[in-house]
């Protein structure tokens, strides 16, 4: 009989396919499509890890249809046979890798939590309900993770799914027990106090809750339709239950002495909003004053001065400095904390949001968010300007941030540079002096001098953008495109408020991948090659094939290895390497090209104990690393696997052993014994342990057909013929008789990509140079294909010759080092080392506009991300220009830092002022020889 397909078996045979690979992939998009027109709050979307569900969109060919390469070459697209290999279909659903354990997760029963710092589309994947349904039918596993949606932000309402609901500490004041609260951040106080007083068995009436950040009471809350988000409840933080019918006092509402304290709430006022400052600066002089922002008006920051643990209305004590407060972390805000460290240590922005700037609040501009952004932030600036050392818990601010900014919201990790790119056009228009912005229609050049463009467009720039923003941080650059049919240019001037640089990056990688031989032609080997950390795949099977000597007829198959089974086949030449974790297991398998294409055959190996009727139980144990070739006949049958498994097996056999009785042939095929398990020409089903005619004692190794998770199997004949183009899976039975005849020590511990510490010496990198990138970013280039230019002249979409040229520069210039690239699952790093200078940075011969000026800039703030994705760190060098001193701000903690050791590969964002008169001599010289704009 013929075999039609052997990756799904259930216990009796017969197969349980549900679908076609093309069936699936229909089904989902179906669904998913589905989801999209109907978005609204509560529908439900699950988790799933990215590492299982790449595999099955492998599987299904969505990987494969959404990388396609237009001009991709012959070479590159046979490399690695990626045009032949047919993807395994995944195993049951498997989330175990974005779980926290048992032991990590306090939480009960089936709430099964995420594991932190998880990022979408790299660690895990979102799917509507339908979607996960249809996949649990098809594949089990699990667990589940459900998640549902909810609408965020005011002005710009977006869907978002909590992936990450609100973890709340409740601190039970009756008996100073501690439980866990999850719920989400949209959800009501109301609804905050239903599950505490369910949980804690209390009646609502005589239930107190406290907001109890940090330990300490900041506000009482109340039953309402507020959320716990507006009442800036935040992740991790504690709450307080206090029970109110007199039988139950609490040392928590008691002072230092034990005497009670009045229990009062700490709203803030709602009256017209008043704008404070006073506080100290490290120069000494005071910008204290006191005005109203709109009497009467029912504008309010809403700010808590207490509830961010400081009173900004104080001045600083007598003697300290301020600018030295650092910011608490509120769960995965150290990218607000580095970015917001920078602003308020640029000096323009510290002396104007210290004085009085009420009267450019605009609160009507459709394009700002009414004032309350700039109140915002200037109210922190004051406070971190005003409290010492004093660490500041903006957790004010980050409600603002959440509201108008939904992207920002939750407690996930996100990028200082997108934050502060919110920040910059959010204050710009919150403080836009123009009230009534008029319409102005762009223009060509039209082959006017560029010293007439740029001043018209920087006109009618200002005529509609007016503010501090733009007086301080904004700058102008030429634009130029040039038709590459007919040779029409096009000329604009456009603003800039940071300039994002690419980093010309040449560091490479360490990568071992161990070779296996597919038609038994040798031992496997292992090989260490370098390739470019921010390569693919192609340039990983380039970089081995020329390490093992890969003939011209032969490819390379790869494969991760985990847990004794093929996890996955690398066969798409522009995989990122980055998709490839150094702790992985990568092996290669040398196949003849005329061969791929045809049937794959996959062996797993079992280890079993001595009793032969444990051959055929599923609980056997796998080890080593599973073999793949391909069967050349056009329609296999059991002897030509049988006569593949013994070619594969060859290279490891010993050069003498104990076990010759058990030697089939000569040529090293396997025993004829196998024919006498089989007493006809059906598949039998194996059950566990029994097979009918099973003679298992009278083969060298015995094989048997499996699924893809190597759970069931069935016994075959020689002469049992299998659909060609399909991928056969048996396992090989070892016991101490096989262990005798083959060297299975090659089979085991294969090395990992790269073990830290391996290598003995390290190749260190070249460093570029602030300059090099600078270079990069104003270099000539072609759009992309997806970025066409409409020529005027043409008529057409063309894809354009595109040349930048910085025209004017501002008071302040921030430099985005481009260290993150986006793929279509993946974020990569790049860690190359920037040198920039911390003085005299004279940028003086980018500039085009040739008036006279010189431009010199002096680095004063920077931006830093330390370690990987996801699970990465920021942190923020800032100077205090009055003491001429650095300073590290790690979140809350607040250290001095020497100037010699700021220049590190973490930099992110280098913030740089202008230096009016001539640049230093010498780094060390006082900053007072110095100008500042």
């Amino acid at each position: 009989m013929t075999i039609p397909d052997s990756g799904f078996m259930m216990e009796n045979g017969a197969s349980c396919l549900p679908c076609t690979p093309e069936e699936e992939k229909k089904i989902v998009n179906d669904l998913r499509n589905e989801s999209e027109r109907n978005l609204k709050e509560g529908n439900l979307y699950f988790v799933i890890s990215s590492r299982w569900f790449r595999r099955w969109e492998r599987y299904v060919g969505m990987d494969a249809d959404e990388n396609v390469i237009g001009n991709q070459s012959s070479d590159s697209r046979h490399l690695n046979g990626a045009s032949s290999v047919v993807a395994e279909r995944p195993g049951p659903i498997d989330n175990s890798d974005i779980v926290q354990n048992g032991s990590d997760c306090d939480c009960k029963e089936n709430e099964i939590q995420l594991r932190r710092m998880l990022m979408e589309g790299q660690d895990y994947v979102l799917v509507p309900q339908g979607v996960w349904e249809k996949l649990h039918e098809w594949y089990k596993g699990g667990p589940a993770l459900p998640r549902k949606m909810i609408l965020q932000g005011v002005y710009h309402r977006k869907f978002d799914v909590e992936v990450y609901p609100l973890r709340l500490k409740l601190i039970d004041s009756r008996d100073e027990s501690q439980s866990i609260i999850w719920i989400s951040r949209k959800a009501s106080v109301a609804v905050l106090f239903q599950k505490v007083c369910a949980l804690r068995g209390i009646e609502q009436d005589k239930a107190r809750i406290w907001d109890y950040f940090n330990k300490q009471k900041h506000g009482q809350l109340f039953v309402s339709n507020k959320s716990v988000e507006e009442s800036n409840l935040q992740m991790d933080q504690d709450i307080l239950l206090e029970q109110v019918d007199g039988h139950h006092s609490s040392r928590f509402g008691m002072d230092s002495t034990g005497n009670e304290l009045a229990l009062v709430s700490l709203e803030p006022s709602r009256s017209s909003l008043t704008i404070a400052g006073g506080p100290t600066m490290s120069n000494g002089h005071s910008s204290g004053y006191r005005s109203n922002l709109y009497p009467g008006s029912s504008l309010s920051s809403g700010l808590n001065d207490i509830d961010d643990g400081f009173d900004a209305y104080n001045s600083v004590r007598k003697g300290e400095k301020g600018g030295l407060a650092g910011l608490q972390n509120l769960g995965n805000t150290c990218f607000m904390n580095s970015a917001l460290q920078c602003l308020v240590h640029t000096p323009p922005l510290v002396e104007y949001f210290l004085k009085d700037y009420s009267d450019e609040i605009n609160t009507e501009n459709p394009l700002g968010m009414h004032g309350e952004l700039a109140l915002a932030f200037g109210e922190l600036l004051r406070k971190l300007w005003s409290s010492g050392r004093i660490a500041i818990a903006p957790r004010a601010f980050k409600g603002k941030l959440a509201r108008f900014a939904p992207q920002f919201s939750g407690y996930n990790q996100h990028d200082s540079q997108e934050l502060l790119a919110f920040l910059l056009d959010g204050l710009h228009e919150d403080l836009n002096r123009v009230k009534q912005k008029p319409y102005i229609e762009m223009k060509d050049s039209d082959g006017h001098p560029d010293e007439e463009v740029a001043a018209e467009c920087w006109r009618n720039h200002k005529a509609r953008n007016d503010s501090v923003i733009v007086d301080v941080c904004q700058g102008q650059y030429k634009s130029t495109l040039v038709c590459p049919v007919c040779s029409k240019i096009s000329i604009t001037f456009d603003p800039f408020m940071y300039l994002s640089l690419p980093l010309p990056s040449t560091i490479t990688r360490a990568m071992t991948v161990t070779v296996f031989s597919g038609d038994g032609n040798g031992l496997p080997l292992p090989y260490m090659v370098s390739v470019l950390k921010n390569g693919f795949c192609k340039d990983l099977l380039l970089a081995l094939g020329t390490a093992c000597c890969l003939k011209s007829d032969e490819n390379l198959l790869l494969a991760e290895v985990y847990e004794n089974k093929i996890y996955r086949y690398l066969d798409t030449p522009l995989e990122p390497l980055i998709s490839i974790k150094d702790d992985e297991h990568i092996v290669a398998f040398r196949i003849q090209k005329k061969g791929m294409g045809k049937t794959k055959l996959v062996i797993f190996h079992r280890w079993q104990e001595k009793s032969t009727s444990d051959y055929l139980k599923s609980g056997a144990e796998l080890f080593g690393t599973p073999l793949v070739t391909y069967l050349g006949e056009d329609q296999p049958s059991g002897a030509d696997i049988e006569t593949a498994v013994s070619k594969v097996l060859s290279p490891f056999k010993r050069m003498y052993s104990s076990a010759k009785a058990h030697i089939g042939k000569e040529n090293g095929f396997l025993s004829d014994g196998l024919d006498e398990q089989c007493s006809s020409s059906d598949v039998q089903p194996v059950e566990n342990g029994e097979r009918e005619g099973t003679s298992s004692m009278d083969l060298s190794l015995l094989l048997l057909l499996t699924d893809d998770r190597v759970m069931n199997f069935k016994a075959f004949k020689k002469d049992t013929l299998f659909e060609s183009g399909q991928i056969i899976r048996v396992v090989l039975d070892w016991t101490e008789k096989e262990q005798e005849l083959y060297d299975a020590s090659y089979l085991k511990d294969i090395p990992e990509v790269h073990k830290a510490g391996f290598t003995a010496k390290k190749t260190r990198q070249e460093a570029i140079s602030l300059s090099s990138c600078l270079d990069a970013f104003l270099m000539e280039e072609p759009l992309g294909p997806d970025d066409m230019w409409y020529c005027p002249r043409c008529k057409e979409h063309r894809q354009a010759i595109k040349k930048l040229d910085l025209w004017m520069l501002p008071e302040i210039i921030v430099f985005h080092l481009k260290r993150f690239t986006y793929g279509r699952y993946l974020k990569n790093k790049i860690d190359t080392f920037v040198n920039f200078p911390i003085h005299n940075l004279d940028l003086s011969k980018y500039v085009m506009n040739k008036d006279g000026q010189t431009y010199v800039y002096e680095l004063y703030a920077i931006s830093n991300h330390y370690g990987g994705l996801g699970g990465g760190h920021y942190t923020a060098y800032a100077k205090l220009i009055d003491e001429n001193r650095w300073y590290h701000f790690d979140d809350s903690h607040v250290s001095p830092v020497n100037e010699s050791d700021i220049k590190t590969s973490a930099a992110y964002l280098l913030f740089y002022k202008r230096v009016r008169s001539e640049p230093k001599v010498e780094a060390g010289e006082a900053s007072h020889s110095h100008s500042i704009s």
